[in-house]
């Protein structure tokens, strides 16, 4: 350190007229470790300038650079961070507080010194030291490090002591030192008289000041008996002053007693309020009045009057049981005797009310039961509406008792819960008899089969009759079905055997009537059940209490009968809205435990009726399950409807698996032409059928799937059909059934089947074209055999032009060839060729004229083509056809026009 020193004060201070008095090596606190020297320096000139001075060693070669200066009068703050331990940091505080870290503390220690003894001598204590031990304060560092140099030593050592004993005069003696000297003429000439002067006369001044003392002794003992005259006063003053003390003692004591019996006075008053406000509270809340007392023992229970006033009576007297008492008032005999009543009260009330409800449930029924038999003959479900709406007026009611006496209310739902049970498992029973009844009737089969059914009335045997009657009376919605039977050609059905059969019923006997009246027939029942069961459902929540309440953010205050009150939890408060869901779920499960068997019982029916019905059930039943789901999907009417549904769905797959069924067991005559096969007649019915059911449909994707599914076996078929028909060529079965479907596809514009619908036309296409060229082979096969064995001599190479050189093929058989064909051969053997094909096509289709064009131009093409070769074979010969393009044209149309 002592050579680092000696280095600093030679390169950097030196030349700047400094002396450097202390050193410390330090790095910045918290960053990472960058040693520096912090330098304390004084200038050589005056006035002298105190500085704290940052050197920095170079990063590139080994000498030392000034970085940072600052002024010792600004530095506020000196920080040793602590004055008892060992502690290398501390920090300076200038313009802003600098952090450092010393090599080593006796270094920290020692430069902390010199900056304060520069501080105490020209700073006059400016900077404040904080944390700093005292003792370094006061005592002068003891070992130091020598410097050889006698510069450095003087600084370090005896000058620092000469600079500490060293006071400045302030400007008050400077001035006075001016002054004596002015006066003396030889105080600059002449140092030591003008000293010896000043001797002189600080005697004389000595002298004076002694006989100025002694003069004044006497003025000192005047001033003597002066005190003891005055401290005899204070004793004086003091003794009245405890006689004063002693009397105030007495008053305050006086006072504290007032005081007290103030405060006694003021504990009994609030003892007095207190007590009033607890009896006042009693009364208020534990006392019921006379006239709620004579409500709740002899209150009407069927008037309404009467039930309004038993409703009031049972919510004061349910306030009052649920007050909460505060802390000692259940030890109160009073207290006690307003329970006992109260009790005595609810135990009666509860009893009265429950036998009240149980004979208004009987009587209510019978009078239901009454009105049973003018629903008999009419597909309509009696009307609860009455028995609900006197129900009601008794809710609040069956409140009360549900938070008062759990178990009677519990017993009166079981009550309520039987006798709905038999009374709607009789209407339903009926109701759904009569939708049978109605439903058979619109087959012969079903007339046969449920005319054995045992009748109560014989205006429904009426009803079942007047139902055939009103077949023509169809709604709009499904006027369409009757304009597609209309269009039909009856040829079609003679042909086809509908896939409407799968009951074993003819297609005759199920019209698009029938088929309304069952599509009516079903939405009626499911319109006659939705608001009975929304209707109960709605009825059970609002009297039994079971509706669902807002779930709370934190948590419920509720009142126990023994006027405790405590907070139930957000999952206590939902547990209980679920077991409020479950119980209406469960009654509404018993009470119409027989809607979801009847349903199903009537399902089946339609669909053995005609398997056809279950398109008109899914998508019913489809809407009202839709609908059920927006109004409430937890309830009773969506999940039994949801249920239904899926036996529905079943039905529907099981129709469009039948007719598949059917499609690969069809047979066909050996001994007729096929013409439209009778399944691919059957998915035009079902698939018009279909899209006019299925219009705004929920469950299109379903009808879409089954679509697919048909359409693949009806092409499989049909070409299954195609190989094994005899009688009728291949190309025509499947040019006349593809042909039939792509127009029946085209026509309906099914986009789910766009796709079938193209490749149903790619095969119509590329048969219609193989049956018209294998045909036209016939009426000049000598001609296509000479030509086919010229084409076979050029494909083996021989050059065209060469090809009349070759015996079998030269202009003499050429000649012969076509002298065999003339324009009246052609025209016969045209003429024969469409006899054939009008025998191979049926007359469904239409196609005889399309396939007769085809085949016109297919010859036109044939005939060109001869023509080609015999030009480029034969050239020169003048060999031509017996008959030209304009005798084919007027050949084909003679034909055509003639049959």
């Amino acid at each position: 350190m002592t050579a680092i020193k000696h280095a600093l004060q030679r390169d950097i201070f030196t030349p700047n007229d400094e002396r450097l008095l202390s050193i410390v090596n330090v790095c910045k606190a918290g960053k990472k470790k960058k040693n520096c020297f912090l330098c304390a320096t004084v200038t050589t000139e005056r006035p002298v300038q105190v500085k704290v001075v940052k050197v920095k060693k170079s990063d590139k070669g080994d000498f030392y650079k000034r970085q940072m200066a600052w002024e010792l009068r600004d530095l506020a703050e000196v920080d040793a961070k602590d004055a008892t331990k060992e502690n290398p940091e501390f920090d300076l505080h200038f313009e802003k507080v600098y952090r450092w870290v010393a090599s080593s503390t006796a270094e920290k220690n020692s430069f902390i010194s010199c900056i304060w003894k520069l501080n105490q001598r020209y700073l006059r204590k400016k900077v404040e030291f904080v944390n700093v031990s005292a003792q370094l304060l006061e005592e002068l560092p003891k070992a130091e490090e020598s410097v050889p140099s006698g510069e450095s030593q003087s600084v370090a050592g005896g000058d620092e002591d000469t600079l500490d004993d060293y006071q400045e005069l302030n400007a008050r003696e400077e001035q006075d030192i001016e002054n004596m000297m002015e006066v003396c003429e030889y105080a600059i000439s002449n140092a030591e008289a003008f000293a010896e002067k000043l001797s002189r006369e600080l005697q004389v001044l000595d002298g004076a000041n002694i006989q100025s003392i002694m003069a004044s002794e006497k003025q000192v003992n005047i001033l003597m008996q002066l005190l003891d005259e005055a401290l005899t006063e204070v004793d004086t003053i003091e003794g009245k002053l405890l006689s004063y003390e002693e009397m105030l003692q007495s008053v305050k004591e006086q006072m504290d007693q007032i005081s007290q019996s103030n405060r006694l006075i003021q504990i009994s008053n609030t003892n007095n309020s207190k007590l009033l406000d607890e009896i006042q509270f009693l009364v208020n809340y534990m006392d019921l009045s006379k006239g709620h007392i004579r409500a709740l023992q002899e209150g009407d229970l069927s008037s309404p009057k009467g039930i309004e006033a038993c409703i009031n009576a049972s919510e004061a007297l349910l306030q009052c049981m649920n007050v909460a008492l505060r802390p000692g008032h259940d030890k109160l005999v009073a207290v006690k005797q307003q329970q006992s009543l109260f009790t005595d009260l609810r135990d009666n009330f509860a009893r009265r009310l429950t036998n009240h409800l149980n004979n208004v449930f009987v009587h209510q029924g019978h009078d239901q039961s009454s009105t049973l038999s003018q629903h008999t003959a009419e597909l309509t479900l009696p009307k609860h509406s009455p028995l609900h709406r006197d129900l009601l007026r008794y809710a609040k009611l069956m409140e009360w008792l549900k938070n008062t006496q759990r178990e009677k209310y519990e017993g009166l739902s079981r009550t309520y819960v039987d006798y709905m049970t038999r009374l709607y498992e009789r209407e339903i029973k009926d109701f759904f008899e009569v939708a049978k009844i109605k439903m058979a009737g619109t087959t012969k089969e079903g007339k046969g089969k449920f005319a054995t059914l045992p009748r109560k009335e014989s205006a429904l045997k009426q009803e079942t009759e007047s139902l055939h009657g009103s077949s023509g009376k169809l709604t709009g919605s499904t006027s369409s079905l009757n304009k597609l039977a209309v269009s039909s050609s009856n040829s079609r059905r003679s042909q086809s055997s509908s896939l409407l059969d799968m009951g074993n019923m003819s297609a005759s006997d199920l019209d698009v009537a029938d088929r309304t009246k069952f599509d009516k027939i079903f939405e009626q029942v499911l319109s006659e059940l939705e608001p009975l069961c929304l209707a109960e459902q709605d009825f059970i929540s609002k009297f039994f209490k079971l509706q669902q309440q807002p779930a709370l953010a934190q948590g419920e205050n509720t009142d126990d009968s023994d006027g405790t009150t405590h907070s139930r939890p957000v999952s206590e408060h939902r547990h209980s809205i679920s077991s409020e869901k479950d119980m209406v779920r469960q009654m509404m499960n018993k009470i119409f435990q027989s809607i979801e068997t009847e349903l199903n019982s009537l399902i089946a029916l339609g669909d053995k009726i005609d398997s056809f019905n279950s398109l008109y059930m899914l998508v019913k039943m489809s809407h009202h399950v839709w609908t059920a789901e927006n109004v409430d999907p937890a309830s009773y009417l969506s999940t039994t409807l949801g249920n239904v549904l899926v036996t529905v769905k079943r039905n529907f797959d099981k129709c469009i698996s039948g007719q598949i069924k059917q499609m690969e067991d069809v047979k066909i005559s050996k001994k007729s032409k096929v013409g439209i096969l009778p399944f691919v007649t059957s998915f035009e019915e079902f698939a018009e059928l279909a899209e006019t059911i299925f219009r705004n449909a929920e469950r299109r994707g379903d009808l879409d799937k089954a679509y697919i599914k048909l359409i693949r076996a009806v092409f499989m078929n049909v070409e299954k059909v195609a190989n094994e028909s005899q009688k009728t060529p291949r190309d025509v079965v499947m040019m006349e059934n593809f042909h039939h479907i792509f127009s029946t596809l085209s026509r309906l514009k099914i986009s789910c089947l766009e796709a079938e619908r193209k490749e149903a036309k790619h095969k119509y296409t590329d048969h219609l074209q193989s049956y018209v060229i294998n045909s036209l082979g016939q009426p000049l096969e000598k001609l296509n055999h000479f030509f086919e064995g010229v084409e076979a001599r050029v494909a083996q190479g021989v050059r065209e032009e060469e090809v009349s050189y070759q015996l079998a093929f030269n202009k003499q058989e050429l000649r012969k060839v076509i002298k065999e064909y003339p324009g009246k051969e052609v025209k016969k053997g045209l003429d024969n060729l469409y006899k054939k094909v009008d025998k191979h096509l049926c007359e469904e289709e239409s196609l005889l004229q399309v396939v007769w064009h085809s085949m016109q131009d297919e010859f036109i093409r044939q005939y060109k083509h001869f023509e080609g070769l015999i030009n480029r074979c034969y050239p020169g010969s003048g060999i031509t056809m017996d008959f030209t393009i304009q005798d084919m044209l007027e050949y084909f149309s003679s034909i055509a026009q003639s049959h």
